[in-house]
């Protein structure tokens, strides 16, 4: 994998883990899937991206003219944002409760939101402005921490409350 990941542009990892979030959204909202182990798997990815795009490929893309940099910093507050609704939807005790689904609503409309921006914006900025060799260093840098917050177990809720509490 290491070696895969050095060739990896960044915009199209981060394009690949917002597409596996909307995968992971229809299951969760799909009363024949495993709901509670699609919200494992997602919350997961989702500390796990938004972590490794904050630490690895905000700051650098900062740098470059084409990146608007208080987009950046939005997708900072609607990466906290997302991660409170998702801390909410995994303090739900009961899967597929009505309290459950109405969070679980709230999750895909903060999360979505930031998606369709950040793909918008930022991620837009990054492939007209940033070099192709600079944006699959990114690439591999985002990769390398995704894998370390992933095998940190980092969607367990005790991380995710200390995340939001910040």
């Amino acid at each position: 994998m290491a070696g895969e990941a050095k060739d990896r542009d960044v915009v199209e990892v981060i394009l690949e883990d917002h597409r596996t979030m909307e995968e992971l959204f229809r299951r969760m909202r799909s009363v024949e899937d495993d709901r509670a182990a699609a919200l494992e798997e997602f919350s997961a990815l989702l500390i796990a991206h938004g972590e490794a795009e904050e630490s690895e490929v905000y700051g650098a893309l900062k740098r470059f003219k084409g990146v608007d940099n208080e987009e950046v910093e939005h997708g900072e507050e609607e990466h906290a944002a997302g991660n409170e609704s998702l801390l909410a939807l995994l303090e739900v005790d009961e899967v597929g409760s009505e309290e459950w689904d109405a969070r679980l609503e709230d999750l895909v409309k903060a999360v979505s939101h930031h998606v369709d921006e950040e793909e918008r914006t930022i991620l837009n900025g990054a492939r007209e402005s940033v070099p192709d060799e600079r944006r699959a260093e990114l690439g591999a840098a985002f990769l390398r921490e995704r894998e370390r917050q992933l095998a940190s177990g980092c969607g367990r809720i005790e991380n995710v409350r200390r995340i939001v509490g910040g």
